[in-house]
């Protein structure tokens, strides 16, 4: 389709497959007090794109009031659950943190799922957003999330209500790489795990993804490289993405957001779509954006 791949102010793109069709469910790039809304994204040749308007509303949600964020989903027992940020709390005296809503349906609307937040505190020095919802191998749901330089890891309840504690009777694990700053991402390959995130400030030109690999969802996670960053001459501030792999050819492609050039407002990031290639070891070739 060329890049972005939709027109609009559109970040923090989560892209995934649901019964050969590609979705992506982008935040909506505004000012804190206009991000009350999340509209979604469909294509079945990821070529041409379908809006559907509006798919989570904090209408639906007595908590959420605003700066609504970074959407992640997954379809179980024939239901949609997307998890996001609200509220941009910065202290366990707010209201706000991750939320989860439900829908039978891909393209909502989503409902509150459980009349709260489901994460509402700071535990390990991570700000309650920026999650990712993992399915391991084993059926384990996992949620990884985190903001202000730490990120975190939860076992989740099979009915999504909660936590299973650790052995050690923590809710939650810090599993945060050197240089972590927000947008966790986890896919497993050949039977490794790729842990992915944003590096850099994401007002900024050099925000940008670095990863690691390990054997576990647990890490320990030692950083490789950054593989996805600015190229002056196209566009800056490449970072907060998601990864897919093509149900078909089994292509992996990477989905972000970036600045266009010469772009003065903070809030203008647009969604694109890059080949993400790996070499003989596994390791990830930095991306051509």
């Amino acid at each position: 389709s060329g890049n972005p791949i939709f027109q609009g102010w559109y970040a923090d793109p989560e892209a995934i497959v649901f019964d050969n069709k590609f979705w992506v469910y982008p935040t909506y790039s505004a000012k804190y007090e206009e991000q009350v809304f999340m509209d979604a994204f469909s294509s079945s040749d990821l070529v041409t794109w379908k809006k559907h308007g509006h798919v989570l509303d904090t209408a639906d949600f007595k908590w959420a009031k605003k700066a609504v964020w970074a959407p992640s989903i997954t379809k179980k027992d024939n239901k949609y659950y997307i998890f996001f940020g609200a509220n941009d709390i910065q202290s366990d005296q707010e209201t706000g943190g991750i939320g989860i809503g439900v829908s039978d349906k891909p393209e909502g609307p989503f409902k509150d799922y459980l009349g709260k937040p489901l994460i509402d505190k700071f535990y390990n020095g991570a700000q309650p957003i920026d999650q990712f919802i993992f399915k391991d191998k084993d059926g384990q749901y996992y949620l990884i999330y985190g903001g202000w330089g730490h990120c975190n890891i939860g076992k989740m309840k099979p009915d999504f209500t909660g936590f299973v504690p650790f052995e050690d009777g923590k809710l939650f694990k810090e599993i945060t790489p050197k240089g972590y700053v927000e947008g966790p991402y986890m896919f497993i390959r050949n039977g490794k795990y790729y842990f992915m995130w944003s590096e850099g400030g994401w007002t900024g030109p050099d925000y940008s993804v670095a990863y690691a690999i390990a054997d576990s969802p647990m890490g320990p996670f030692k950083r490789v490289d950054k593989i996805l960053k600015q190229d002056p001459k196209v566009a800056t501030g490449a970072g907060h993405h998601s990864v897919i792999k093509h149900p078909q050819t089994g292509d992996y492609y990477i989905v972000y957001h970036r600045r266009p050039l010469n772009e003065t407002n903070g809030n203008h990031r647009v969604t694109c779509i890059d080949k993400m290639e790996f070499d003989v070891n596994g390791f990830i070739k930095p991306v051509q954006i």
